[in-house]
């Protein structure tokens, strides 16, 4: 993985800016430690910086190459991202003629566009955004995995379009003010720590939509969408339909194993990660690659805090141990303590440029730190409930028919604790109703279902195009921020779409939740594993968490310059904080943030503002 930045621009002569191009790129370097490099046009500037995974010795970006018959015509490529078949792509273009300088992907993708142009994106497997500049053309092309698994973010103003991997790239420009309008706040309150699909938050910024694709030249920028998902009925059975699953996981599961440093895998002792870690222990035994390496996450006497709950059920504990054992693993337990896990809530906000899941970042944050010690590459089971559907919202009936999104109801306590100005100008709730409706508007639909099928792919769209982004936004950057690459196999487009398909009758086998996943593990975990309830992302349970959020939040208040003390309801959230059921009792967003995220979340939204010096223009 890595980071990249550009610049493209009809009027400025950008070999005067290199300075401008340096600083920008090393804005990178976390998501690129071990290497940088830069490309100077008139009209074009190319920044990259790098993490070696395949072939280290090689592979130096920008990388430039030149069509096969036409010496003379040079193409230029910046790329962040893994191709998992860059074997079978690089075969294909050695029997066109091609020869190759190295054995990493960048080649391989960057020669796919000189022979397919801008369609080769439809046949790669992978995560990647990445960006080519045709220098005969003049022309820049940049496009994003089909479920945006690696960000990419864009300003474009007529004669100039700036991008990066990152927000923090583009606003490293010295033409770039760090200005939030109306619709970046509503984006902040109404709906973070979600976003809208596309949207930057930060004014005149956009990201490009997963799926879609970007060509900017003389006549313009245009975007358009390479890939959606498509609504066609699936008649295979439990039994075939388990053996597909089954298939394509393992499949997707060897391919992104595929790496010339260390892997590891991400240990919860559940039904997501246990699959991957058996799996790529498995893939370890026959490769000669010796015992598999996992990470688990946890927390300073979270045991004697722990209350189970319909959200989480159970304990990691006993379940990872169970699982690391049986698999033969070395196992590493992270445990993180609360003054640092509050400490590194400013960090994660750095890492993301916005506020994002409070703790649950932090938490990431400093877990990637640990694990980046021992590894470079780890294999999470990210999306999984996402794709086969082991939410609670998609099994409770007054969170399958709320008309807006189920993971985010709380619309009454979203405006409650804005102070009456910024609630005018942002109208939450109507600003969520109008989200909710683009979104269930996209949905695709199969003629033949009935409303009970449509139902549920509408509450499976929204999921994956709403609420998944959001997870694979956080994995990335607090894992990037330490540059360690995560791997998410359950996002294989072609295990997606296959899922995406299926009946609920048969997502549902068994009658359990993700029942075609377990299913289709059989004979790989243990029975006991396999039949474990979900349990989502560990978060700690430790009332020193909940006290220390809430102290530094209120004395954020009592400070007359806390730029906070605007945009929000302060007699609200003095009298939440005073409210012990805040802790448990005070849904902010999906399972895991309540009473002490939403301090948290605002404590972040104060640093944001603070630390990025950010202009309101409202």
């Amino acid at each position: 993985m890595c980071g990249i930045v550009g610049w493209v621009d009809w009027n400025d002569d950008l070999t005067r800016r290199a300075d401008v191009l340096e600083r920008m790129t090393e804005t990178m370097e976390h998501r690129g430690p071990d290497a940088g490099g830069t490309w100077l046009s008139r009209r074009c500037a190319l920044g990259h910086r790098r993490l070696s995974v395949i072939d280290p010795a090689n592979g130096a970006q920008p990388m430039v190459r030149a069509a096969l018959d036409d010496m003379d015509r040079q193409y230029v490529i910046i790329y962040n991202g893994e191709l998992y078949n860059t074997l079978e792509l690089r075969d294909e273009l050695r029997r066109l003629g091609y020869r190759f300088r190295t054995s990493c992907d960048t080649e391989v993708l960057l020669v796919s566009y000189i022979e397919w142009g801008k369609m080769c994106v439809e046949r790669l497997n992978g995560i990647f955004a990445f960006a080519v500049w045709s220098v005969a053309d003049e022309e820049l092309f940049m496009a994003r995995d089909r479920l945006g698994v690696k960000p990419l973010f864009y300003r474009h103003d007529g004669e100039r379009l700036l991008f990066g991997s990152e927000p923090k790239a583009i606003l490293a420009h010295p033409d770039v003010r760090a200005e939030v309008d109306a619709e970046g706040l509503a984006e902040v309150f109404a709906i973070g720590p979600a976003r809208t699909p596309g949207h930057g938050v930060w004014r005149g910024m956009r990201e490009l939509k997963p799926g879609h694709c970007l060509t900017f030249d003389r006549n313009g920028l245009r975007v358009s969408a390479y890939w959606r998902l498509e609504a066609a009925l699936c008649e295979d059975g439990e039994s075939a339909a388990a053996a597909r699953v089954r298939e394509l996981l393992r499949d997707a599961a060897r391919r992104q194993l595929v790496s010339d440093v260390p892997v590891c895998t991400l240990l919860s002792g559940g039904l997501d990660s246990s699959a991957l870690t058996a799996l790529a222990a498995e893939y370890c035994r026959e490769t000669g690659r010796g015992a598999l390496h996992t990470y688990s996450v946890d927390y300073v006497d979270n045991e004697r805090h722990f209350r189970a709950h319909a959200f989480q059920p159970d304990a990691d504990g006993p379940w990872i141990e169970r699982m690391s054992d049986h698999l033969d693993t070395v196992h590493h337990a992270v445990r993180i303590d609360t003054p640092e896990l509050v400490d590194a809530l400013e960090a994660a906000v750095v890492a993301k440029d916005m506020p994002g899941m409070a703790d649950i970042d932090s938490s990431l944050y400093l877990f990637s730190r640990e694990i980046k010690k021992g590894a470079t590459v780890a294999i999470s089971g990210e999306a999984a409930d996402e794709i086969f559907g082991g939410y609670p919202w998609f099994h409770r009936e007054e969170m399958l028919r709320a008309d807006t999104f189920p993971w985010s109801m709380s619309a009454d306590l979203r405006e409650a604790i804005l102070s009456p100005e910024l609630a005018r100008v942002i109208r939450p709730r109507e600003y969520i109703a109008e989200r909710y409706r683009e979104a269930v508007a996209e949905v695709p639909v199969a003629e033949e279902e009935d409303d009970g099928a449509r139902r549920m792919r509408r509450i499976s769209y929204l999921s994956i195009t709403r609420f998944m982004p959001t997870l694979l936004d956080r994995k990335d950057r607090m894992s990037m921020a330490w540059g360690l690459e995560v791997r998410v196999p359950y996002c294989d487009h072609r295990l997606v779409e296959y899922v995406w398909n299926l009946p609920w009758p048969v997502k549902t086998a068994g009658g359990r939740e993700k029942g075609i996943l377990r299913r289709a593990l059989e004979g790989v975990l243990p029975t006991d594993v396999l039949q474990r309830k979900k349990s989502p992302y560990p978060k700690t349970h430790n009332p020193a968490y909940l006290a220390s959020v809430r102290e530094r939040l209120l004395a954020r208040l009592d400070d007359p310059s806390c730029p906070l003390l605007p945009l929000i309801n302060t007699a609200k959230i003095r009298e939440l904080a005073k409210d012990p059921r805040s802790a448990t009792h005070l849904p902010w967003f999906g399972q895991l943030m309540s009473g002490p995220q939403l301090f948290a979340y605002l404590l972040q939204v104060d640093f944001w503002l603070r630390h990025y010096r950010v202009s309101l223009a409202v």
